[in-house]
């Protein structure tokens, strides 16, 4: 099945920024005095954004960091480290985000891997960041009155890479991907690819001057700089910076804080509801706040009801990954859903989903999904095998996710390599975890496959809400209640807590791995 894309709206967005680069002059000259980044008590203008920008950029020239150079900022969020972001895309430098919160290892492998001209570290709002740069041997980089990072020693030996006559394709963007299945991979997004996206989702999410969105997100992940940060800039919108997920501090912040938009993953959002019921702030208040999203995980139903009843607000979705910057879809504020669809793809972009063979599935069954538009990556930085075997020669990249298509919207069933074949069947985990999460007691699970005579078996790995209490075996009766004989969990492992990123993601590849150590039940 074949999508081909909408035309795109955005007639209004013509004499606006080309490049991430010309958000915060554009606002300079035309707002200076409208606040652009809260965090805490700090308070930065649109003008005083444009200021301390130059004024870092000129700070990186002077410490010898050249365009074409990987600038490499270890961050969790703040004005300091976006201020940094937007100083290396000024000076055409090519911003590596990480997350502060990876391992030692992780750290130094994507340091290693990009070659890093310089390191900075956002060492006064994170404790990882600065323990990272101790190793590095950094110094200390006072940026007042905006905060004080840290800076490693430069790496001579490293050259820059070719800068482009057209900027638009200049990478604006290396992120490093998770890498659950071997070392991460850097996907080298331009600033073309950021800005289609920023502009799309903010146009449809209708981001303007008037919100205030809470940037909880790190600015590391791919929907948190494009679809939090960038998009909200973009709009001329505040964005208020939160440098880690507390749903108490979330709460407060929509409360006394006027935030008007919140963008999360699904296990995020599960935290909150969750956190909220047993504390008896549910509904929540939330004066100003008028759209809730998720993506970057998929949303069970039980998770989307339970969240729109804490805040009486519709749950909107959409979908993407990290090599399409990342939002391919999303659902309507005009169109609410009342199921999980991801909603429709954003004008742009194109769509089909293929069989094993490559050909296309009819309408309405389940394939493989393979997207077409402005936001696919560059590719892969110095891994151009991979980079062909996931974009082909006309542009379509290969996501690995398995979906459908329903009247025109997008339904994701799971990931092409996770899917269970039990029997000869299909099983999408997804579907296990959405009747698991439906149970009172369950705050969360994640179901996979592993070997067992010749083919796989269902394992569910479950965490309580806290304070509630469920035997296995009410866990078990509970999913054979709602599911055929070959989906049900052959085990069912209660766990205080799921393995996750500092984004709520569920850490799949280490459940993995666990699950061969337990002994086959039932």
């Amino acid at each position: 099945m074949l999508i081909e894309p909408d035309e795109p709206s955005h007639d209004d967005f013509v004499r606006t920024p080309s490049t991430v680069a010309e958000i915060a002059p554009y606002w300079a000259r035309h707002a200076p005095d409208r606040i652009a980044l809260v965090e805490g008590a700090r308070r930065v203008s649109y003008g005083e954004l444009e200021t301390a920008t130059r004024r870092m950029a000129d700070m990186l020239v002077a410490r010898g960091v050249r365009a074409g150079d990987r600038l490499m900022l270890v961050c969790e969020n703040c004005c300091a480290g976006v201020i940094a972001y937007l100083a290396a895309t000024r000076i055409e430098a090519w911003p590596v985000i990480v997350n502060a919160r990876l391992s030692d290892r992780e750290v130094d492998e994507i340091r290693e891997h990009c070659g890093a001209r310089r390191v900075l570290y956002t060492s006064e709002v994170s404790l990882r960041a600065k323990a990272h740069g101790t190793r590095h041997g950094a110094e200390p980089l006072d940026f007042a009155p905006y905060g004080k990072l840290a800076i490693a020693p430069l790496d001579e030996i490293c050259e820059p890479e070719p800068i482009r006559p057209d900027i638009t394709r200049q990478v604006a963007a290396l992120i490093y991907t998770s890498g659950t299945t071997g070392r991460p991979k850097g996907v080298m997004l331009s600033h073309g690819n950021l800005m289609f996206v920023a502009r799309e989702s903010s146009e449809i999410r209708k981001f303007d001057s008037a919100d205030r969105i809470f940037a909880v997100l790190p600015m590391s992940h791919i929907l948190g700089l494009t679809g939090v940060l960038i998009s909200g800039l973009l709009s001329g919108a505040q964005v208020h910076l939160a440098p880690r997920f507390d749903p108490a501090a979330v709460l407060n912040a929509i409360a006394k804080d006027g935030i008007t938009a919140l963008i999360g993953t699904p296990g995020m959002y599960a935290m909150i509801a969750e956190y909220a019921t047993r504390n008896g702030l549910a509904p929540v208040a939330r004066p100003a706040l008028r759209l809730i999203s998720a993506a970057g995980a998929p949303l069970d139903l039980a998770t989307k009801t339970s969240v729109e009843a804490v805040f009486v607000l519709v749950l909107h979705n959409g979908y993407g990954i990290t090599e399409t910057a990342p939002t391919l879809t999303l659902t309507r504020l005009d169109d609410p859903r009342e199921d999980c669809s991801v909603g429709r793809l954003l004008p742009g972009i194109e769509a089909r989903i293929a069989g094993p063979d490559g050909h296309a599935v009819p309408t309405g069954e389940a394939g493989e999904l393979y997207v077409r538009g402005p936001g696919v990556m560059k590719g892969y930085y110095k891994a151009p095998e991979e980079t062909a075997a996931a974009v082909d020669h006309d542009g379509w990249f290969r996501t690995g996710d398995l979906a459908r298509i329903v009247d025109g919207s997008l339904f994701i069933v799971g990931r092409a390599k996770e899917m269970i074949i039990r029997y000869g069947f299909n099983i999408y985990p997804a579907e296990v975890e959405g009747v698991l999460n439906a149970h009172p007691a369950v705050a969360r699970s994640a179901v996979i496959g592993r070997p067992a005579d010749g083919g796989e078996e269902v394992v569910a790995f479950v965490q309580l809400a806290q304070g509630a209490t469920a035997s296995l075996a009410d866990l078990a009766d509970h999913a054979a209640r709602q599911l055929a004989p070959y989906k049900r969990p052959s085990a069912i492992v209660p766990m205080d807590a799921l393995p996750a990123s500092p984004t709520g993601k569920i850490l799949k590849s280490e459940l993995a791995a666990m699950a061969k150590t337990f002994a086959r039940a039932g």
